[in-house]
């Protein structure tokens, strides 16, 4: 028996749809870096970019379990001297980019190094529920059912 190695003739990337309103960013972010990845294919290959292509809308509308949404601090540094800089997620979910907590979340549950950029390209999130990708026809994926702490109610 060989162990299967993936080629590029072989993957085949599908496009998927997520709704994140009232998802657990955790929870979502998870579910997505492993479908980015392809662990969730019987044929995966850790250095090949065999994961799906996912669309996530309402971004904006995401929950965080506890008191997250209020004490999570975000943190990045300027470069200069004393340059360390923070916000808090619900300053940046009511901000002008709310996606950017999604994307980040995602991000940092995939391995670091040129795959990592590579697989998050294909990840396309939206904080509004339009998106431009109507033409891949995605296949919508109802997080929310597959567990129920996916889902918060508030």
């Amino acid at each position: 028996m060989k162990t299967f190695s993936a080629t590029p003739k072989d993957i085949e990337k599908s496009w998927v749809l997520i709704d994140a309103s009232g998802l657990v960013v955790g929870r979502l972010a998870a579910l997505i870096a492993t479908r980015l990845r392809g662990k969730h294919k019987p044929g995966f290959t850790p250095h090949m970019d065999d994961g799906d292509n996912i669309i996530v809308v309402n971004a904006g509308n995401v929950v965080f379990s506890g008191n997250k949404r209020t004490d999570k601090q975000y943190y990045w540094h300027t470069g200069y001297p004393g340059g360390i800089k923070s916000r808090s997620a619900d300053k940046i979910l009511d901000g002008k980019h709310p996606e950017r907590v999604l994307q980040k979340a995602v991000e940092r549950m995939l391995p670091r190094g040129p795959l990592a950029r590579q697989q998050m390209k294909n990840l396309k999130v939206y904080a509004g529920p339009e998106h431009p990708h109507a033409a891949q026809s995605p296949v919508p994926l109802d997080v929310a059912a597959l567990n129920p702490k996916n889902a918060r109610s508030a």
